[in-house]
């Protein structure tokens, strides 16, 4: 009986212990339930702003899609206008390039007539060239032979002239002694003149004769020579340096000696062919 009692107040004990696990498990599983609930309806009411945002940025999209839209439009409209333009504007440079092309033509056939122009008169010109430079060689040549002959001439012209001053070096004379030894050959007359510095002209053989200055420390002097109407000045003059002059038409030499220097004075004396001082007319050279 005893054990009776034990075994029922087990069973009640399992019994007790299953309703209350049960009671449990049905509450545990109810509030798992409720949690979910509660989970959902937040994850719905994200949903619905979502959709609500979604909403939103359908609707700009919208309107972004139809501002675009006209923009497009626009576009369009400048495209074919600038695509219109476009065609005309390479019709008009096709129109100019044709143009340009048939002018650059003419261009060049003007070019080369002009060419083989310039070609024709560069030949004749070359051609007269070479004439002008035969004849011009021509003459240079006879220059040239003239030029040889001229030096032919001037060298024994120098040697003349040398000749003549040799001589008439030998024929100066630098004192009265030296004078009076040329008198007596005979061969020429000679005019002495004694002159100081004065505004007047004294005549000397035909000649007339004007002292300038003198500077006896160099043995120089400046004179003033007069023939008829020529008149000139021999400046820088050395002392026994003769001073020749043609006179007359038959241009006789006469010779100028100055043998003695002095402040504003000479003396010297004038040589001439013999007789000729009555008649003569003298030029200076």
């Amino acid at each position: 009986m005893i054990g009776l009692k034990t075994k029922i107040a087990a069973g009640i004990a399992a019994l007790a212990m299953v309703l209350g696990y049960q009671s449990y498990s049905g509450w545990s599983a109810h509030k798992t339930t409720d949690a979910r609930i509660a989970e959902l309806d937040t994850q719905l009411q994200s949903s619905r702003e979502a959709r609500e945002a979604d909403a939103v940025k359908i609707s700009d999209l919208t309107a972004q899609l139809a501002t675009v839209q006209d923009r497009v439009g626009v576009t369009a409209e400048d495209i074919a206008k600038a695509q219109k333009a476009a065609a005309a504007a390479r019709k008009e440079q096709a129109k100019a390039e044709s143009e340009l092309r048939k002018s650059l033509d003419q261009h060049a056939k003007d070019v080369a007539t002009l060419r083989d122009q310039s070609e024709e008169k560069l030949q004749a010109v070359r051609q007269e060239a070479t004439s002008q430079i035969g004849q011009v060689t021509g003459q240079v040549s006879t220059v040239k032979v003239d030029l040889d002959a001229t030096k032919t001439d001037l060298a024994a012209n120098k040697r003349e002239i040398g000749d003549v001053r040799d001589s008439l070096g030998r024929q100066i004379a630098r004192n009265a002694d030296e004078l009076a030894t040329l008198r007596r050959r005979g061969e020429r007359d000679y005019y002495e003149f004694d002159l100081r510095k004065t505004k007047d002209m004294e005549r000397v053989a035909g000649i007339r004769l004007q002292l300038i200055k003198t500077d006896p420390k160099a043995r120089k002097y400046d004179v003033a020579l007069q023939v008829d109407d020529s008149k000139l000045q021999k400046k820088g003059q050395l002392l026994n340096e003769p001073i020749s002059l043609n006179v007359g038409k038959d241009r006789v030499r006469y010779e100028l000696i100055v043998n003695f220097i002095d402040k504003d004075h000479i003396r010297g004396y004038i040589s001439t062919p013999k007789d000729s001082v009555s008649g003569g007319t003298a030029a200076l050279q």
